[in-house]
Order: C-alpha cells, then structure tokens, then sequence
C-alpha cells in the first residue's frame, strides 16, 4: 500500500475524529506522550520527545543524563502495529495510538522499557522458540479521596452501602457497581482487550481481571493499556481504580501474575515431552532459572517503596522463590493442567509493576536458566521453610543493591536501560526518605 493510500485509510478510519493521543510506557509503566491533529496524524507527522520523559520519576523529577548516557536528545514515537483505537470513555471522539520508542536511526530506544521485552522475546525466537503469557491484575475501586492522609474507603454500591469484610468470588459486589463494570469491560472490547475473567478478589473493594495466553509484547501492550482505561473510566463514575501493591493494611495486596509458556515452531509446549507427556529438562531448566534470576530482577516486578509492603505482610503475597505444583504459598507455582499446557505462574509481581518490565524479568530469568542448564531444588509441599537464598529482599535499598550488581540483568537489558533505571529509582527512594510520615507523628511527637 502506498504513504498515499494508507495516509487516505488513516483519514477514513478518523472520521469524526478531532485529535490522537500518542501513548507510550515511561520504566515506571506511566502513560506518557503527546496529543496531536488527527489529520497531522494521518498523513504521517512524525512524533519526537526527549528522552528524559522514559526515565521520568514518580516525583516528576529527573535523572542527571550522565548515568544513562544520553543528553537531552529526541526519540520518536511510532505506532504499535494493530494498537490504533478510538476511546468510547472520552467526552469527545479522540483516538489512541500506543507507541513504540525508536532512536532517530530507526533503532528500538535502548531506554524503553518495551524495547527490553522485545529483546528478550528476540532471544527466544533465536532458537525457533515463542514465548506466551498471560496475566492476572488485581485492584481496587475506592470513592474519590482527595485528602491524602486518610486511608482509602470502598464506594457505595447501588445499594447505598459500602462493602464491609473481605466478599472474594461474591457476584453482588461486583454487581454494585454495574455500571463501572459494564464500562470498563465495553473500553477493553474497544481496545482489543479479549477479557477471559472478572471476578471480586479477597480484599476489600478489590478485583482481579484475566487476560488470555498470547505473545508477550501484545499482552503486555494489553495490560499497559488497561490500567491506563481502568483509571480513566473509574474517575469518569466517581471512583479512583487503585493499582499500588498494598493499599490498605491488613488486606491483600495486589498482584500482577504472570502464566508462562514456551512454544516450538510446531506448536509443541517445550516444556512437555510429545511422547511421555511427562516434563521436560527444559522445563525443570527454566524453573532454575526463575530462582536464580528472580531475586536480581525484583526491582522489576516490585518498583516502589509500597511494592515491600506486600512482601512484608504475606497475606496471599508469597515472599519467596520456592516453587510448587499448584501451591498458592509460594512465588512459582506450576497449576494443574493437562501437560500440553503445562506453565509456571510467577505470583511474585505486583500490581503495581511495569508490565513490560515484569515479563522482562521472568522471561529472561526463565531463559538464563536454560542456557546455563539451571536445576531448581525441590518443589516445596504443604507447611515449608524458605531457605534464605530464596527468600526475596523486603525494602527498596536491598532491591536497587542488587539490581545494580546482577549479573543476569546485564545480559539480558541495555546498559544505558539500567543505569536509567537505577537513577531514577534512587531519586523517588530519596523523595520518599525526605518525607515525615503520619506514624511517626503519632508515636514519636511526644513520647521521646
């Protein structure tokens, strides 16, 4: 098809289309990018910022340049193939592109964080090999609030009533908020989201939505844009859609699952012998290298000083490496399945993870220990203890220590990605530092 003819599609398809939001992931999975004329859109204006916007803190700070090796340059934006919609939640007809970042070369971002996950599926297909996942995202629907010293409260309910105990699997609560969900589920359609589950989780206010078993970059494009709808439909009823790994004390935290697979050129799950339907060596090899790799990674899947919180307080939040044939207590668990779809599910991330950083992780920790023929140790059973090298670190501090000295990540990521990376993780741990919290007010004020 000629620029012309796609430029004449392109109009077509934004008919009564006013402006398109160019949407992509900075490393703390924050949607960040411009608005720009359809029509400009259409005829292919190129889209550029700088770099600094993918190393961008929580805090709105920036990383001095000179850790991650770039100066103020641009990067261009380029629209994922199949990843242009038009957005029902919007006031007015606008359209989404999700983006993928390219150096001015045309080569993937070496700070983007779904160039990191493109390079580790690239690993894969090497050997003749396609990964597949899927995920499970938990979190939770409280009413707006505005002050952010009082804890979270559920919403009221059609019914007039707030929720009250932990309600997991109940149909009514979900159901009380209708037409929330009946929203939210129309925007995932919109977006190409196939949605195989919605179901209420053990928390209070808290929910858990399934996604169906694909390539990894297209399910982590899923789950980037469905926290970006979910927020964007819970402020459009009132509601704010909480996706931080432990939002309230004494109550689950929110995790971010990941099912994972390996497929042959013929379809074959690699993990599964075609003659015994026994496993295989790869698959005991893979395992090995989620225990080896894992806790390297876990800056990763637990970003944030809360992502600790989870790990501290185990309710349903395993915090360790050890794995298991279908034991929710620990991080890898292999479900039980028919051995065609034999998987591991990684319970280690949370919710509040970068999608495409946390597929990063545990496809390419899964990698290294088959290229090194890792064995794991035994698959844990009923009540256990966690051997110390399997136990996962359970602040910030011991996170970044490790990630900066991983041996794994440096094989698998760019140098300028985690050096970013690292830098930008100091700085919010130094925000976070800075500030006096409501606990030690209340029990240091006036006691010592």
């Amino acid at each position: 098809m000629t620029s012309l003819s796609v430029a004449q599609s392109l109009s077509q398809r934004l008919a009564g289309i006013a402006e398109v939001e160019c949407v992509i992931a900075d490393m703390n999975g924050i949607p960040r990018g411009k608005v720009i004329n359809a029509q400009a859109y259409a005829q292919g204006r190129r889209v550029q910022m700088a770099h600094g916007v993918l190393v961008q803190c929580l805090t709105g700070e920036y990383p001095d340049p000179r850790y991650y090796g770039y100066d103020d340059s641009d990067f261009i934006l380029r629209t994922v193939p199949g990843q242009l919609h038009v957005t029902p939640w919007t006031a007015s007809p606008r359209a989404l592109a999700l983006c993928e970042a390219l150096e001015v070369d045309g080569a993937p971002s070496r700070l983007s964080s779904r160039s990191m996950l493109q390079r580790v599926v690239e690993r894969y297909q090497a050997r003749g090999w396609s990964p597949k996942v899927a995920t499970e995202i938990e979190f939770y629907v409280f009413e707006h609030n505005p002050d952010v010293l009082q804890p979270f409260r559920p919403p009221l309910g059609l019914d007039g009533r707030r929720e009250v105990g932990n309600q997991a699997f109940a149909l009514g609560s979900v159901t009380g908020l209708q037409p929330f969900f009946a929203e939210l589920k129309a925007g995932m359609a919109a977006v190409g989201i196939p949605c195989e589950a919605v179901m209420h989780e053990m928390g209070l206010s808290q929910y858990e939505v399934n996604f169906i078993h694909d390539d990894p970059l297209l399910i982590a494009d899923q789950t980037f844009l469905f926290k970006y709808l979910l927020h964007e439909i819970a402020l459009k009823h009132g509601l704010i859609a909480v996706c931080m790994a432990k939002p309230l004390s004494r109550m689950p935290g929110s995790s971010m699952h990941i099912h994972q697979s390996v497929v042959d050129q013929a379809g074959q799950n690699i993990f599964t012998d075609a003659t015994s339907q026994e496993a295989t060596p790869l698959f005991r090899h893979y395992i090995g290298g989620l225990q080896a790799g894992l806790g390297d990674l876990i800056l990763l899947m637990a970003p944030n000083i809360n992502s600790y919180q989870r790990y501290c307080h185990t309710y349903a939040s395993p915090n360790n490496l050890c794995w298991s044939q279908d034991n929710r207590r620990t991080g890898l668990r292999v479900p039980f399945s028919e051995p065609d779809a034999r998987r591991v599910e990684n319970r280690v991330p949370g919710a509040d993870a970068n999608p495409y950083l946390a597929l990063a992780a545990t496809l390419g920790a899964g990698l290294y220990g088959i290229e090194r023929q890792l064995q794991p140790d035994l698959p844990a059973q009923g009540e256990f203890e966690v051997p110390d090298d399997l136990r996962l670190s359970c602040t910030l501090h011991r996170a970044i220590r490790r990630l900066q000295v991983s041996e794994v990540a440096r094989a698998m990521f760019t140098e300028e990605f985690i050096e970013g990376y690292l830098a930008c993780k100091r700085l919010e741990l130094d925000s976070f530092m800075d500030e006096i919290s409501p606990w030690e007010r209340r029990y240091l004020g006036s006691q010592v």
